[in-house]
């Protein structure tokens, strides 16, 4: 029997087109997480082994390819803040998240750089907060009530200690790849009440995205 009657040529069509798109997110997965977020786009075409323009035609723009590229890494992130707040010991469950950002930064360069581009900013009128940023929000409040935690520890420090950590994962990823445990280790004890100096102001979370999303694009354009 002939397989070209009626809507054969349609669904072979969006066979190819599923296709396509599986092998871009699978690209996307790989070069992002070798380069970062900001590889070129170009790159991704070739590891897919497709046009830059069937790309664009999946994925209309970068946040987009970002997006679906990195829907499990993120979601390994939502349960990592869902794990640490399910640690009784406040302090334990403070370390569990850090670690955890920096484990899944070393892991995936391109989940450091995304963290980076999407610094949490505090709440304001009509703002969209995803579930994990609540999450990670309990785990520090719980923290700082039980006295373990500095009071003046910010949500935004989180995001200046990816920052940090994706550098030393950067230089170091290929020669030491544990090295960022180290750095790590120091930030935790830094952040403990006891013999603690004050702090100058935190950072204001909507000039700290700024900063972060210009580094996102300075490395583009290398």
């Amino acid at each position: 029997m002939s397989s070209s009657g009626p809507g054969c040529g349609d669904r072979r069509l969006r066979a190819d087109a599923a296709g396509n798109r599986a092998k871009i997110v699978a690209a996307a997965q790989q070069v992002f997480g070798e380069e970062g977020v900001a590889a070129p786009l170009t790159r991704v075409a070739e590891r897919a082994e497709v046009g830059i323009a069937t790309l664009y035609r999946r994925f209309p723009d970068r946040d987009s390819l970002i997006a679906a590229a990195f829907d499990d890494v993120l979601e390994r992130y939502r349960r990592n803040a869902e794990q640490a707040l399910a640690e009784p010991d406040p302090w334990a469950a403070f370390a569990s998240l850090v670690l955890g950002v920096g484990e899944l930064a070393a892991e995936n360069l391109g989940f450091a750089h995304l963290v980076q581009a999407a610094a949490p900013v505090r709440h304001r009128s009509g703002d969209t907060v995803p579930p994990s940023f609540e999450t990670v929000l309990a785990v520090l409040d719980r923290a700082k009530d039980a006295r373990v935690l500095r009071a003046d520890f910010s949500v935004d420090d989180l995001p200046v200690l990816s920052f940090a950590l994706a550098g030393i994962i950067e230089t170091t990823r290929d020669d030491a790849p544990d090295a960022w445990r180290r750095h790590a280790l120091l930030f935790l004890d830094g952040c403990r009440p006891p013999g603690a100096t004050p702090l100058p102001p935190a950072v204001d979370p909507a000039r700290l995205q700024r900063a972060m999303i210009r580094a996102r694009r300075r490395r583009q354009t290398r």
